[in-house]
């Protein structure tokens, strides 16, 4: 009986380690089935233990700028990782399966917001798959076109760097039961992103720096301070520099003959150019500024000097012409 008994053992544990298909896995994980469990349940053994996220931003390329509206918008990958203390395994008793790939709705995945967030749901793209790994980590990727807020300080438009924030935060969680950190440190996530940036448009990615803190609530947040420096040479081409050779006819005008009675006119011209310069300028700059841009002060400062000019201009075409009625009439005086 003994030797049947071991035979049958013996037998038993071959054809276990000779099932190396996932099924096995999963059945050991409790996965085969409907496990609400571990869908709602936050993936510790003891409600006291804290669950730490480990939470990293691609920025994959700067896609708009709105400046009137005071949002940008980017294209970003956020990878996420955790351990599932009730998702672990000895790769060796599974035929060596090292990762397994599930479907994300099979598992609890941390409630993570952005908090400056202004943009639809549409452009966002979740994997529909987490990886898990024998020790428990769990990985996810979320790939997603973000519109967010953000304060522009424009006063040296168009020489500017402007400083964003995006906050990560938990929205049901504090603290103690989740926390959120930072897996990549800021000097090599910003020589990682300057290196693979896809697009940037009018912008150069300076610096990306995180800070993790307690938010409003207790909640554990991780804000990421992205630096953006505009890239001036189109607007110096399309505004600086017309602005300035227009003021510069302006005062060459100067030197036109008045018999010629274009001079007026052509001073007209400039001032009316100089217009459509700062309408162009309007639709650029939001009119919720604090402080009055430079760009806008030089702007505003040429067609100043432009409107006095054809306002002396027009004095002193009525000044000539005063005198000669007066002279005229001097002349007709005396005759």
């Amino acid at each position: 009986d003994s030797s049947c008994f071991s035979r049958f053992v013996s037998g038993v544990s071959c054809s276990q380690a000779s099932d190396c298909s996932y099924s096995s896995l999963l059945n050991h994980l409790n996965l085969d089935g409907t496990n609400s469990a571990l869908q709602i349940e936050r993936p510790v053994k003891n409600w006291n233990t804290t669950t730490e996220v480990q939470l990293e931003m691609i920025l994959g390329g700067i896609l708009d700028v709105d400046e009137k509206l005071q949002t940008a918008t980017i294209h970003i990958y956020v990878k996420m990782c955790w351990i599932n203390e009730h998702l672990t395994w000895n790769s060796s008793e599974f035929c060596g399966i090292n990762m397994l790939t599930i479907p994300v709705s099979m598992i609890w995945v941390p409630d993570i917001i952005i908090q400056e967030d202004a943009s639809d749901n549409i452009n966002s793209q979740d994997d529909p798959l987490v990886r898990v790994f024998p020790d428990g980590k769990v990985d996810v990727v979320k790939r997603l076109q973000l519109t967010y807020i953000c304060k522009f300080n424009l006063f040296r438009f168009p020489f500017d760097t402007q400083t964003c924030n995006i906050t990560f935060s938990s929205l049901n969680y504090d603290e103690s039961l989740l926390k959120l950190v930072k897996s990549t440190d800021d000097s090599t996530l910003t020589k990682l992103l300057c290196l693979n940036m896809l697009t940037e448009g009018e912008w150069k990615l300076v610096k990306i720096e995180s800070i993790s803190f307690m938010s409003v609530g207790h909640r554990s947040a991780l804000v990421y301070q992205i630096s953006l420096e505009r890239k001036p040479f189109l607007y110096v081409i399309n505004l600086i520099l017309p602005l300035l050779f227009l003021l510069v006819l302006d005062l060459a005008s100067f030197f036109i003959s008045e018999s010629s009675g274009e001079k007026l006119g052509f001073k007209v011209t400039i001032l009316l150019s100089v217009f459509v310069l700062l309408q162009i300028l309007k639709d650029i700059l939001p009119s919720t500024e604090d402080s009055l841009p430079l760009m806008a002060i030089y702007c505003v400062s040429v067609f100043t000097l432009v409107w006095i000019s054809v306002l002396e201009m027009m004095l002193m075409s009525q000044f000539k012409d005063v005198a000669c009625c007066v002279g005229e009439e001097r002349q007709n005086a005396e005759v």
